[in-house]
C-alpha cells in the first residue's frame, strides 16, 4: 500500500489531499522452471495465492504435491517458483500458459472455449444453514477488510463457519486472486470449505463458481449479482449460490435446500470428514 497525492473537486472547490491506494504488481507463477501464468495481484499472502491457484486450476491435487515454493522479488515483479514431481510434467505441458493476465482476470491464458466453461467439480450436500447464519457472516467480514478500509479498491474472500465465525479472510485487487489466496490458506492449514460459507465482496462470475467448487464449498455468498452462466454452473455443481447479499437480506439462485428457517442444520450426506483449521 502507498500514499497517492490527489486533487478533490467537491462542493464547488478544489482541494489537495492524499489517498491510500493498494499496490499492484505482476506475479508470475512458475512450475519446474516454466511460467504457467502471469497475473496482476496485490503483493501479500503470496504463498496462499500460489497454493490456491495451483489447486483451483487443477495443476495439483493437494498442498503436498508442491515439493518447494519460493517467493522471489525481481525488478519487474514477483516470481512464485514452484517445483512439482516429474509425474506432473505432462499436465503442465498441456496447460502451459505464458501471457499477462489483467487485474481480476480469471480466464487468463485459457486457449479453448471448452476449457473456459469446463464443468465444475460436484459439491456434496454437506450441512445446512439458516438465514441468520448468512447475515451473521456478512456482518462479520466488514470489520476485517483492513486493506479495503484504507484503499476502497480491493476485493475480499472469506470463509465462515457457525462454530468459529470468520476462519480466514484474504484481500486482493482481483476477486479471483482473493479466492485463490483463501483456498491456499485453507489447504496449508489442513482445512476444508465443506462446513461453512465462502463469501465474496464482488459479483459472481463463472470462474468464481468453478474455484468454489474446487474448494468443496457448499455455499457461495456474494454482495453483487451473478451472471447467467454462473447460475447454470452453480446449479450443475450442486452449489447454493446466494447473491445480492446486503444488510437487509439476500437472494438464493440455486439449491435453496441448504438454507433452512430452523436451527436444525445437521449434515444430511454420508460425508464424514471433519474440517480442522488451525
Amino acid at each position: 500500500m502507498r500514499i497517492a497525492d490527489r486533487l478533490v473537486w467537491r462542493d464547488g472547490a478544489l482541494t489537495e489531499g492524499h489517498r491510500r491506494v493498494p499496490e499492484e504488481t505482476a506475479v508470475a507463477l512458475t512450475y519446474n522452471g516454466g511460467t504457467q501464468a502471469v497475473m496482476m495481484a496485490t503483493p501479500q499472502d503470496l504463498r496462499d495465492f500460489a497454493v490456491g491457484f495451483s489447486l483451483n486450476e487443477g495443476l495439483i491435487t493437494s498442498r503436498d504435491d508442491i515439493v518447494s515454493l519460493d517467493v522471489v522479488e525481481l525488478d519487474d515483479g514477483i516470481e512464485l517458483r514452484m517445483w512439482l514431481p516429474d509425474a506432473f510434467a505432462e499436465r503442465l505441458a498441456e496447460r502451459r500458459r505464458n501471457i499477462a493476465g489483467p487485474t481480476g482476470c480469471g480466464l487468463c491464458g485459457i486457449d479453448s472455449l471448452a476449457e473456459a466453461v469446463r464443468p465444475a467439480a460436484h459439491v456434496p450436500q454437506g450441512r445446512r444453514f439458516t438465514p441468520r447464519d448468512v447475515m451473521t457472516a456478512l456482518v462479520a467480514i466488514e470489520p476485517l477488510q483492513k486493506l479495503n478500509h484504507e484503499t476502497r479498491a480491493v476485493h475480499a474472500a472469506a470463509f465462515w463457519t457457525p462454530a468459529r465465525g470468520i476462519v480466514a479472510l484474504r484481500e486482493d485487487v482481483g476477486r479471483h486472486n482473493a479466492l485463490d489466496k483463501l483456498a491456499g490458506h485453507l489447504a496449508q492449514t489442513h482445512g476444508t470449505a465443506t462446513e461453512g460459507l465462502v463469501i465474496m465482496t464482488s459479483r459472481v462470475s463463472v470462474e468464481l463458481v468453478q474455484k468454489a467448487a474446487a474448494m468443496g464449498a457448499p455455499v457461495l455468498v456474494a454482495v453483487s449479482a451473478p451472471t447467467a452462466l454462473a447460475i447454470r454452473m452453480a446449479e450443475a455443481a450442486g452449489i447454493t449460490l446466494i447473491a445480492v447479499a446486503r444488510n437487509d437480506g439476500f437472494e438464493i439462485f440455486t439449491h435453496p435446500e441448504r438454507i433452512v428457517a430452523s436451527a436444525d442444520t445437521g449434515t444430511r450426506s454420508t460425508q464424514t470428514d471433519t474440517p480442522h483449521v488451525a
